[in-house]
């Protein structure tokens, strides 16, 4: 009888990161914590992409996650230069492929103040007001709370609950973000969210690092979802978020990485091991991302999901079979990949 199974779910990454094995260009000097990794390495990479990349690295990356039985993912998305739009490329490529995803654009103040937030925020706007594509929904999106204004936190909780959204944000990933929300004020990322009323229910916190007990609790009491990526935190070296064994509204993302998700349930069970953490608490985190799904496309999105033989159903589609990708030329989308990523390096040297 062969094995079939629910696909896996990738509750947090970024498509836009789809060319990074290709040939990331490495930073001139080695960075020193999250912050000086943002600055020299992924700020750098998102400040390059132009549309034509970011259509090669949302190809890539979506049809690599197919292969690897991921059925739905959930994007947050950034390319200052390349704003109005881009969710419209990175759509049509799950749309095109198969792929169910919850796309957003990660609005933020770090490259040119109120107005870069503004555009952000009104990209999430028109993509929720103007998606009609089965596979895909959308929600609203930002950096993280570090990177933004109360004023933008503000709007972008409002704009969310206008159009009967969620949020999708990076929170207290480090500890720069619960040193931030304190010197404006609150006890802590979390808090600032609240207090601005700017964390809708069935909202996605990736990270959750420096999260407390209590707040991981407050959040799951709220209906957000928190986002493990065990892989990414363990290279930025920003700790164990051992706090989340507080909630079971806990789903496991790659922020990035490649989204094969038994790699990265292999990291979270090495990490879990090593900080003493309940082992069925913790892999039950891999199916979480099942109900967050569900939550955001219905009941049925759970059951078309399907992983068999080398095969791959969403929906009544067959996107992998014998091991394959049928919805698509692989070899295609990986050559124009390569000749794209070339493009994008050079770019982002010159940065």
């Amino acid at each position: 009888m062969s094995t079939v199974f629910q696909g896996r779910v990738n509750a947090h990454t970024h498509l836009y990161a789809g060319l990074v094995p290709l040939g990331l260009p490495a930073p001139a000097r080695p960075p020193r914590g999250l912050l000086e990794t943002l600055e020299r390495v992924w700020w750098r990479l998102d400040r390059a992409l132009d549309e034509e990349s970011l259509r090669a690295a949302a190809r890539l990356y979506v049809a690599e996650a197919l292969l690897e039985g991921t059925t739905a993912l959930v994007d947050h998305h950034e390319s200052p230069r390349f704003i109005e739009g881009s969710l419209d490329v990175l759509a049509d490529a799950c749309q095109e492929l198969g792929m169910r995803a919850v796309l957003c654009y990660g609005a933020t103040e770090r490259n040119g103040g109120r107005e870069e937030a503004r555009r952000g925020l009104a990209e999430c706007q028109r993509f929720l007001a103007s998606n009609e594509r089965a596979l895909v929904r959308g929600a609203v999106g930002l950096h993280a709370g570090f990177t933004v204004s109360d004023e933008t936190l503000r709007e972008a909780g409002a704009l969310a609950r206008d159009l009967g959204a969620v949020l999708h944000l990076h929170v207290a990933e480090d500890e720069l973000d619960v040193a931030d929300a304190r010197r404006r004020g609150h006890a802590g990322a979390l808090a600032r969210l609240i207090a601005l009323d700017a964390l809708p229910s069935g909202s996605i916190l990736a990270h959750g690092v420096h999260l407390s007990e209590d707040e991981v609790l407050a959040a799951s009491g709220r209906g957000a979802w928190i986002v493990q990526n065990p892989r990414s935190n363990r290279a930025n070296g920003v700790g164990y978020p051992r706090a989340l064994g507080a909630s079971g509204r806990v789903a496991l993302g790659t922020d990035g990485f490649p989204a094969d998700m038994i790699d990265e349930a292999e990291a979270l069970i090495l990490a879990a091991a090593a900080h003493g953490e309940d082992m069925d608490r913790a892999v039950a985190r891999l199916r979480a991302g099942q109900d967050l799904v569900a939550e955001r496309f219905g009941e049925s999105a759970r059951a078309g999901a399907v992983v068999a033989l080398g095969s791959v159903v969403i929906g009544d589609r067959t996107v992998v079979r014998d091991g394959e990708l049928v919805s698509a030329d692989l070899e295609e989308i990986r050559a124009h990949a390569r000749e794209a990523a070339g493009r994008l390096w050079a770019r982002m040297e010159a940065l």
